[in-house]
């Protein structure tokens, strides 16, 4: 089985407010896919999520503060280094970011927008951000919809639109990227009070799948690239029964394959597999997350990597390839862990 990531380097952000190290610094064993912590870096608060530039070279971190920020690295050695001060986003919370077209943009929960920061050529931030997109509505659930909370923030496929999910709208905003602005193209319902936080795209760019934060869900959907269309079809729940207490599910991510979904659930602490059957998705089975409140899931190598945020690690599982279920093989303690992402 191949090692996790490129240069065999894991990038784990986690909550400097809660105990956190800040942005940790990994190596990943080759054919085991087992991480070694090589260094910490306190830069900035908070740096809840964690992308790198499509070279590898450049780290982005948000910085989840009522503030709200986000920093850049070089990390050409086994200790990030920083690439200039901190941005303001112009908006409360960032939850989540991704680096396109010359632009990093921040999904901003608190505040309900998504922030554009533009970027030199040598992967600096560049200065303020060329434009912020607010969000506008609210969802029947109270008090987490009081109004619209984006908690993602990511490129299609195709790279030709940006979507946003905003957990406070119950709706899936799809934009254009012009000029440093977005514009919204079209804004895609959901079910009301569902709550989605994040989507997953197929790697054959034609379905993407939603997981919902406020009731434990998976939306299947359709997504056309050439119309910029999401079309939900149908939604099924992450756990195989009612969940015992609070099942708050967090992060969703596809096998490189495409066969396979998983979803990590808090709460009730397990990771889900879903076995893909065309258009439709059935539930295979769940394990033990190996901690306690999985924030976030990553796919790398043929290994799953999650964050527990509170039991303060990152564990890692193998993958069954017939089943697609995962085998814990070992962890890390990282304190208040919250995003795995590798180069």
């Amino acid at each position: 089985m191949a090692d996790g990531g490129g240069r065999g380097r894991a990038y784990i952000g986690s909550f400097t407010a809660a105990g956190g190290p800040g942005i940790v610094t990994a190596a990943v064993a080759p054919g085991t896919g087992a991480l070694k912590v090589l260094s910490g870096l306190n830069g900035v608060r908070d740096p809840s999520y964690l992308a790198l530039s499509a070279r590898g070279d450049v780290l982005y971190a948000v910085s989840e503060t009522a503030e709200g920020a986000v920093a850049a690295y070089r990390v050409s050695g086994d200790r990030p280094e920083p690439a200039g001060p901190p941005v303001p986003v112009d908006g409360n919370g960032p939850t989540h970011l991704a680096v396109h077209a010359g632009h990093v943009l921040t999904a901003n929960y608190g505040s309900g927008s998504v922030t554009t920061v533009p970027l030199r050529a040598d992967g600096s931030l560049a200065g303020a951000p060329s434009g912020v997109l607010r969000h506008t509505g609210s969802g029947p659930h109270t008090p987490r919809q009081h109004g619209p909370h984006a908690h993602q923030v990511q490129p299609d496929p195709s790279g030709r639109w940006i979507v946003s999910v905003d957990l406070g709208t119950d709706s899936v905003r799809v934009c254009t990227l012009t000029d440093g602005a977005l514009d919204v193209h079209r804004e895609v319902a959901l079910r009301p009070g569902s709550g989605p936080r994040h989507l997953a795209f197929h790697p054959d760019g034609t379905r993407g799948y939603v997981l919902n934060e406020l009731t434990p869900t998976l939306v299947s959907c359709r997504w056309d690239a050439e119309e910029g269309s999401l079309k939900p079809l149908s939604e099924i729940p992450v756990l195989a029964g009612a969940p015992e207490g609070d099942a708050y599910p967090s992060g969703v991510v596809t096998s490189s394959d495409g066969r396979f979904v998983w979803t990590a659930t808090r709460g009730e602490d397990v990771l889900s597999t879903f076995a893909v059957e065309g258009d439709d998705l059935r539930l295979v089975g769940t394990v033990s997350c190996g901690g306690r409140w999985p924030r976030a899931l990553t796919e790398s190598g043929g290994f799953l990597y999650v964050a527990n945020e509170r039991s303060g690690e990152v564990t890692w599982f193998a993958v069954d390839p017939a089943t697609g279920l995962p085998r814990y093989e070992g962890s890390i303690e990282v304190p208040a862990a919250s995003c795995v992402v590798f180069d």
